[in-house]
């Protein structure tokens, strides 16, 4: 009989709290407003969770381009091609690749060049170059990979400046896997260039450096001629990435890593419900999503506004996306979107804010 009663006090409190909280939530101001399953911030999926690294190490590897060692606690493993976002002290949000060792646990490698204001630099670049110095403490968020390696018997390789960093694994790997690879490495000179002799030392004639003061722009005709079963990866300036996908079979495409947003679709304008608040807003044929919404809601968080560190995501509830993100993978596409780059295929989204 104790027991019964235990059970019975128990199972009364329990009812009481549900009650208390429920009558809390009615009366709140925001009710009936749901809660979010995911955070819109960006935080809280997994790999976004923010982490403090340390500065432990500091090097130059090529004119203008610095890398970073990074020491913490438990960090997430990661694969060749994966990426992290650095959160500068100053808050923006950058995305660097990982360049060093996969098999390295609680040690993350970046490297950054800089990148002038005149050439379309945000000041990121700056930030790390000047303020990343050993012993600084930094957040970190990641990493994410959205350019994974994946299995074959051959690869192509074809990397232009500071777009060598996630190839640069993606060698090793398939290096020591025994895979048949073969890297065209391009840059606007020898100096600039990042790890070139750690790559000529690993593959010999396998690497075909271009260097443009000395051998102008790359042939790559040779594309054409690809096996089927031959992988060819790209990362670098857009103009590297057109003439490798124009160089390529018909009916076949490489893969890319971008690290810069497509421009932004113009010519269209459309509205955006904003289910819970009950409100629409209008989105100009030049104007993003997240600029329109914000009107509206002034606090809605965002930082790089590029498509590439997801504080921005919002959930879809109706409508078609034109996603033009480097981020989300196609299930997280399904039901949501980065508005600060994204827009709608059709006439009106409905986002869940």
């Amino acid at each position: 009989m104790p027991r019964f009663t235990t059970v019975a006090l128990v199972a009364g409190a329990a009812l009481l709290v549900r009650r208390a909280v429920r009558s809390r939530m009615t009366s709140a101001p925001l009710w009936p407003l749901p809660s979010l399953e995911t955070p819109v911030s960006g935080y809280g999926r997994g790999a976004t969770v923010p982490r403090r690294v340390l500065v432990t190490g500091r090097a130059v590897p090529a004119e203008g381009v610095v890398e970073l060692r990074l020491e913490g606690e438990r960090l997430p493993s990661w694969e060749p091609g994966a990426h992290l976002d650095l959160v500068l002290p100053s808050g923006q949000v950058r995305q660097y690749s990982l360049c060093g060792d996969p098999g390295q646990a609680d040690v993350y490698r970046i490297a950054a060049r800089l990148v002038e204001e005149e050439r379309g630099g945000r000041g990121g670049s700056r930030e790390v170059h000047e303020q990343l110095h050993e012993g600084v403490e930094i957040e970190v968020r990641g990493p994410r990979n959205r350019f994974p390696l994946v299995d074959s018997p051959s690869y192509v390789f074809v990397a232009g400046g500071i777009g060598i960093t996630p190839v640069l694994p993606m060698v090793r790997a398939v290096e020591a896997a025994g895979a048949d690879w073969r890297l065209v490495y391009c840059g606007r000179s020898r100096a600039t260039m990042p790890y070139l002799a750690e790559l000529v030392r690993l593959g010999g004639d396998r690497v075909t450096v271009v260097a443009e003061d000395e051998d102008g722009y790359p042939d790559l005709a040779f594309l054409g001629r690809t096996p089927a079963e031959t992988i060819v990866y790209c990362c670098g300036p857009d103009g590297l990435m057109d003439a490798v996908c124009a160089a390529m079979p018909e009916g076949r495409t490489p893969r890319l890593e971008r690290f810069s947003a497509l421009a932004p679709a113009e010519g269209t304008a459309f509205e955006v419900e904003l289910r819970r608040s009950g409100r629409t807003v209008a989105v100009a044929a030049d104007q993003s999503v997240l600029a329109a919404v914000r009107e509206e809601v002034p606090g809605l968080m965002y930082s790089c506004a590029q498509g590439f560190c997801g504080t921005c995501r919002q959930t879809v509830l109706d409508g078609e996306v034109d996603h033009r993100d480097e981020l989300l993978t196609d299930a997280e596409r399904a039901d949501s979107m980065l508005i600060c780059v994204s827009r709608c295929a059709g006439r009106k989204l409905v986002l869940d804010l």
